[in-house]
C-alpha cells in the first residue's frame, strides 16, 4: 500500500509536468491565449496540490491506524516521547506525541525525512549521544536505531533545557577591577580644578561604559573601581577590545599634555563571585605588570590582553624600593649563602644586575656568586673584567648545584619566566627565591617566590638594583667598587641605548649615584667594543634586511654560536636607517632560532614577539623558536607583523588619540 502511494506521487508529478508542457505549447501557438492559459494552469495546480494534501493526510491517518495494530508500534504509540519510523528515507509512521509536539499537528506521513531533518546524519544519530538538531524551530536530540531499512527515530525536545543553559551562561557575572594608572604619579600634582575635571570625565566615561550593560560599578578607592557585568555584555566589551581605554586616553590632553590611562583586570567564567574577584585581581596585577594602559582578561583558558599602546608611567616615589631592600636584607641575613642568576644568553643588564646583588649580599656579610653559562653569554667582556678584578665569583650551572643548600637564597634578575632562566633546574630545587625584573609581565611567570620586585617603568634591572643598594648600609670595605658600578652602568646603558630610550628621572639619579661610586663612562664604552669579526658578521646581517610593513626583517640561515652578540647589535643598527620603525633579526643558532626585535617606540615589539612565544618591552623584545627551519621562522615573523599591523589599524580606526 505504501509503495503504491509513493508511486502515485510519481504519477501525479508526471501528469503535472505534462499539463505544464501542453499549456506552454498552446501559449506559443496562440499568444493571445496566454493569460487564460496561465490562469487555467494556476487553478489546476492549486487543485492538484490541495487534493494531494488532503489525500496524504487521509492516507497517513489510515496507514498509521492500520500499522498501530502491531505489537511493536502499539508500544511506541503509547510512549510520551516523540517517535517516528522512516523507511527508505521516507516517514511512514509516527506517534501522537510526535504529531502534536514536533509536527505541530500537521500530517507528515510519506514525506521525505530530509524535508523534516535536513541536517540529520544517521552515522552520528546512531551513537550513544545522538545528534542535536533544530526541528521545526525546536532544539531536539535525535537518536536512531541501527536498522538500515526500517529506522526508528526517537526525538527528545531539549529546547527549554538548552535555552535555560544558554541564559545561565549569558548571565554569568564577570568581575572587573579598574584602576587609573596615572593617579598617584600625575593627577595628584595637578591643580585641584584640573584634577577634578579629569576625574569627573573619567567617572562619566566609566558610568556610560558600564551603564550600557545590565551590570553595576562601585568606587572602592581614590583611583580604583569595581564592576560586575553579565557574560553577554562582556562578549560585546571584548569584541570592542575595551574601547573605554581609548576613550579615557584622550582625557587630560589639555592639562599639561597629561595622558590619563586605565588598567583593567577581568575575572571571567569563575564558578563563584569570590573566585571571580580573585581572578580579576590577578588579571589587574598582570595588566599593571605589563606597563598599564591595557585590559587583561583571565578565564579558564588563560589570559587575553587588549590595549597597551603607551609607555609605562615612571613612579617617582621610592618607598617600595626601600621596603623591598629591607625585605631582601632580612632574607639574606637568614640565608647561608646567595646565588644570583639571570636569563639564558645573558647580556650586560643581567650580568650587571647580578654583580650588584652579589655586592648587596657581601654588604650583608654573606657568601654570594653569579650563575652564568660562560659559553653562551653576550657579556663576555664584562665577565672577563670582573674576573680580573677578583671581586665576584662566577659559577657554571653545574657548579652552582653544589652550592645550593636548604637555606640558600636564589636571586633571579632580568627575567621572570622559568623557561628563560640560565638553569631552570636550579630554580626548581631552590626553596627561597627572589625575582627582580623590569620586563613587562608575561603569562607563566614565576609565582612561588618570597619577593617579586617587578617594575616595568624602570629602564633596566640594573637601575632597580642600584636603587636597592642605596638603602643597604655598608662600610668602606664592603661598599660598591668602581668596577661593579661600571657593570651596573653598562646594563643601564645597554637597555636605554645610551640613555636615549625608556629613561626617567630615577634613571639619571641612579646613573649619577654610580658615577659617585667611581664608574667611568669611557670604561663602560669599552665594554661595548667588539672584534673585527663581530663587526663583519653584524654588517652581513644588516645587508640581508628586507622591508615589510615598515619593519626591517633579517633571517639568516646560520651564525657561529660565539657570534650571538651581533644579533641584538644588528637589530639596533637597523633602526638608524630612515623609514624603519622596527627591526627583527632571526638567526639559526645551534638547534634553535634566536629572534631579537627593536623599535623606537612607534611599534610595540613586545606584542609582536608574544605572538611568537617570546616577550620583552615596548622597544626591546625577543623570542626563541624551535623545531622549524629559518624559512618557516621568517614566515611566522611576517605573519606576526601583519597581524600586529592589522590590530594597530583597527585601534586607530576606532579612536583617534589626541596628542
Amino acid at each position: 500500500m505504501k509503495k503504491r502511494l509513493i508511486a502515485l506521487d510519481t504519477l501525479l508529478l508526471f501528469l503535472t509536468l505534462s499539463c505544464v508542457a501542453m499549456c506552454i505549447t498552446l501559449a506559443v501557438l496562440k499568444p493571445a491565449w496566454v493569460i487564460p492559459i496561465v490562469l487555467f494552469l494556476a487553478l489546476v495546480l492549486l487543485w492538484l496540490y490541495a487534493g494531494l494534501r488532503r489525500f496524504r493526510e487521509a492516507s497517513g491517518r489510515f496507514l498509521r491506524a492500520a500499522d498501530a495494530g502491531t505489537a511493536a508500534q502499539s508500544s511506541l504509540a503509547s510512549l510520551t516521547l516523540p517517535v517516528l519510523v522512516a523507511e527508505e528515507d521516507r516517514i511512514v509512521w509516527y506517534n501522537d506525541a510526535f504529531l502534536n509536539r514536533i509536527a505541530d499537528g500537521q500530517e507528515m506521513c510519506l514525506q521525505p525525512l530530509a524535508d523534516l531533518m535536513p541536517q540529520l546524519r544517521l552515522e552520528q544519530a546512531v551513537q550513544g549521544e545522538g545528534q542535536l538538531l533544530t526541528v521545526n524551530g525546536r532544539r531536539c536530540r535525535v537518536f536512531c536505531s541501527k536498522n538500515d531499512v526500517m529506522r526508528v527515530l526517537y526525538v527528545v525536545d531539549e529546547t527549554q533545557m538548552l535555552d535555560t543553559c544558554d541564559e545561565y551562561a549569558a548571565s554569568r557575572p564577570s568581575v572587573m577591577l579598574i584602576t587609573i594608572d596615572t593617579y598617584d604619579e600625575l593627577l595628584k600634582e595637578m591643580k585641584e580644578t584640573d584634577r577634578a575635571r579629569i576625574m569627573n570625565d573619567v567617572e562619566n566615561a566609566l558610568d556610560q561604559f558600564i551603564g550600557a550593560t545590565t551590570g553595576f560599578m562601585r568606587h572602592i578607592s581614590a583611583s580604583k573601581y569595581l564592576a560586575v557585568v553579565e557574560e553577554r555584555h562582556m562578549q560585546e566589551i571584548v569584541r570592542s577590545r575595551f574601547s573605554i581605554l581609548d576613550t579615557v586616553r584622550t582625557f587630560g590632553a589639555d592639562a599639561d599634555n597629561t595622558i590619563v590611562t586605565l588598567s583593567i583586570g577581568v575575572g571571567r567564567g569563575a564558578p563563584t563571585l569570590a573566585e571571580g574577584e580573585k581572578m580579576a585581581a590577578q588579571a589587574l596585577d598582570m595588566a599593571l605588570g605589563r606597563g598599564g594602559d591595557q585590559a587583561a582578561v583571565k578565564s579558564a583558558d588563560g589570559f587575553s590582553f587588549f590595549g597597551g599602546v603607551t609607555r609605562s608611567v615612571e613612579k617617582r616615589s621610592k618607598v617600595r624600593s626601600r621596603i623591598v631592600s629591607a625585605a631582601i636584607r632580612d632574607l639574606i641575613a637568614q640565608s647561608y649563602n646567595v646565588l644570583v642568576m639571570g636569563h639564558k644568553m645573558s647580556d650586560l643588564d643581567a650580568i650587571g644586575a647580578a654583580v650588584g646583588m652579589v655586592r648587596f649580599a657581601k654588604i650583608c656579610q654573606k657568601k654570594a656568586a653569579v650563575v652564568v653559562n660562560r659559553e653562551k653569554t653576550l657579556a663576555g667582556n664584562l665577565i672577563d673584567e670582573m674576573k680580573a678584578a677578583g671581586t665576584v665569583e662566577f659559577l657554571s650551572p653545574e657548579q652552582a648545584s653544589g652550592h645550593l643548600y636548604g637555606d640558600t637564597l636564589l636571586i633571579i634578575v632580568d627575567t621572570h619566566l622559568p623557561y628563560l632562566l640560565e638553569s631552570e633546574e636550579l630554580y626548581r630545587h631552590a626553596k627561597n627565591v627572589v625575582v627582580i625584573d623590569h620586563h613587562r609581565k608575561c603569562v607563566g611567570h614565576i609565582e612561588d617566590c618570597v619577593v617579586f620586585y617587578h617594575e616595568p617603568y624602570a629602564s633596566s634591572t640594573a637601575e632597580l638594583v642600584t636603587e636597592l643598594l642605596q638603602y643597604v648600609e655598608g662600610d668602606k670595605q664592603t661598599r660598591l667598587t668602581p668596577q661593579e658600578a661600571q657593570a651596573l652602568l653598562a646594563g643601564m646603558t645597554l637597555d636605554t641605548r645610551n640613555f636615549a630610550l625608556h629613561t626617567g628621572v630615577r634613571t639619571f639619579e641612579a646613573a649619577a649615584y654610580l658615577r659617585r661610586m667611581g664608574a667611568q663612562t669611557q670604561a663602560v664604552k669599552k665594554l661595548f667594543n667588539s672584534s673585527l669579526e663581530d663587526y663583519t658578521y653584524k654588517s652581513q646581517l644588516v645587508t640581508q634586511a628586507e622591508m615589510y610593513m615598515g619593519c626591517a626583517v633579517v633571517c639568516s640561515a646560520e651564525l657561529p654560536p660565539e657570534m650571538n652578540v651581533v644579533i641584538p647589535q644588528a637589530a639596533n643598527d637597523l633602526l638608524t636607517i630612515n623609514g624603519i620603525q622596527a627591526s627583527v633579526v632571526a638567526v639559526n643558532v645551534g638547534n634553535q632560532i634566536s629572534v631579537s626585535a627593536r623599535s623606537m617606540g612607534e611599534v610595540n615589539v613586545q606584542l609582536i614577539m608574544e605572538k611568537l612565544g617570546g616577550g620583552g618591552h615596548l622597544t626591546m623584545a625577543g623570542a626563541q623558536l624551535k623545531d622549524m627551519s629559518i624559512e618557516e621562522a621568517r614566515q611566522k615573523i611576517l605573519e606576526a607583523i601583519a597581524e600586529y599591523r592589522e590590530e594597530q589599524k583597527k585601534e586607530q580606526s576606532r579612536h583617534t588619540v589626541r596628542a
